[in-house]
């Protein structure tokens, strides 16, 4: 249900910010607009029915320079079998970043940004996003951003600070708007399939046949209903939200759930399902999928439905690092890595009660490493400090998931 209040505020910003553009010189992409027929069967003129579709005349006209990364290796070919694949979140351009050039130096396949990969929150509610704006701008600026990207092709989704308000889910009225900045600054061409639909949700496959890694990127922000408010806010276990058996709450919304579907049931040896918030996770009251446990469900009985097998669940978010399993939710044990954070680390140690978790958390900095052994047989699960010294790790069977 959208909040009248974000209907009347989108509404009165859109009129406001249509008498003043933000000024360029010139695009440096050339994005068509996102555009919506006004127009019902009948001939009659249909009103905006969200502050988004209010809001996409205003966009059309708008004239700003969006900020790009710089540009970085292609992606490995559709035959190119991954052995390594690094990933992290919690990634501010206003602190230094050294942990990036750890990883550059490193010998990976790719690297996946799995949230949070900016902060750009819109604290002044400018329907232009000027904070989110900078906030792209000043990490294509970063040098240890640079070298990163030049040496590793780049995948990524978004969590709640480069969607654009913390904790924020379908009610942001200026989602729409963030898709762009998001798709621009990662470069996604014009016939990409995201500038087409609501939501950057996207699915990629690597490798032969018997070494296939498919990688779904989830996008948990742009349809996700409001969570339930914690009553003893602080409090462990409930810092922030309740779970609830809401049957209206919503994670993936339906497009999105039918997508999932659809590609668990292709192909592949081996499954990273990215999800920008954690999963298995039970020990806290932040944002994860413990607040919404029907549509957690629904998660692991598709993953059986569909019969998709080697499903290793990668995550962010939580500003500390760790290590997860459930035996009771699939066909075979399902595991999750979680990395966080790449500099936005806020603790030496982290712990939280963790029913689900292998091991302690690791609260410093960090990025994670999947390492494939396809010879072997063998998964690597990892986290790495700062140095790139392994300092969790769980090494999984191929077979034992179903992976082979």
């Amino acid at each position: 249900m959208i909040r009248p209040v974000l209907l009347a505020s989108a509404a009165a910003l859109a009129l406001a910010a249509c008498s003043e553009p933000a000024p360029r010189e010139a695009a440096e992409l050339d994005t068509p607009a996102p555009s919506r027929e006004t127009l019902t069967d009948a001939g009659l003129y249909q009103a905006p029915q969200t502050p988004w579709e209010a809001l996409e005349p205003f966009y059309a006209q708008l004239d700003y320079t969006p900020p790009v990364a710089p540009a970085g290796p292609p992606l490995p070919g559709a035959d190119i079998a991954l052995s390594s694949i690094a990933f992290g979140s919690c990634n501010t351009a206003d602190r230094e970043l050294p942990i990036l050039q750890t990883i550059a130096a490193e010998d990976h396949d790719l690297f996946m940004y799995v949230g949070d990969n900016v902060y750009g929150d819109a604290r002044a509610y400018d329907a232009t996003l000027p904070e989110l704006r900078g906030a792209y701008q000043a990490l294509a600026d970063r040098p240890e951003f640079q070298a990163l990207r030049a040496a590793l092709p780049m995948l990524a989704t978004w969590d709640d600070h480069d969607y654009g308000m913390n904790d924020l889910g379908v009610d942001f009225a200026f989602k729409g708007f963030a898709e762009t900045l998001f798709l621009d600054f990662w470069r996604a061409p014009a016939d990409d399939e995201r500038r087409g639909r609501p939501g950057i949700y996207e699915s990629r496959t690597f490798g032969p046949e018997g070494q296939r890694t498919q990688i779904i990127l989830l996008d948990t922000r742009y349809f996700r209903s409001g969570l339930t408010p914690t009553d003893e806010r602080g409090a462990p276990g409930k810092e922030r939200y309740l779970p609830s058996t809401d049957p209206d709450q919503d994670m993936l919304g339906e497009a999105q759930w039918a997508w999932l579907e659809e590609q668990l049931s292709q192909p592949a040896d081996l499954r990273l399902l990215v999800s920008s918030i954690q999963v298995h996770a039970e020990g806290h009251g932040w944002e994860a999928w413990r607040t919404m446990p029907l549509e957690r469900t629904r998660l692991y009985d598709l993953i059986g439905e569909t019969s998709a097998n080697g499903v290793v669940i990668v995550s962010g978010d939580r500003h500390s690092s760790g290590l997860y399993v459930r035996q009771d939710v699939a066909p075979y044990p399902l595991y999750e890595i979680t990395s966080s954070a790449l500099n936005m680390s806020f603790a030496d140690e982290n712990n939280e009660p963790g029913p689900h978790r292998i091991g302690e958390m690791y609260a410093p900095v960090n990025f994670g490493v999947i390492g494939i052994d396809w010879e072997g047989g063998e998964l690597a699960l990892q986290i790495k400090d700062e140095a790139g010294a392994v300092v969790r790790e769980q090494r999984v069977a191929l077979d034992s998931i179903g992976a082979q």
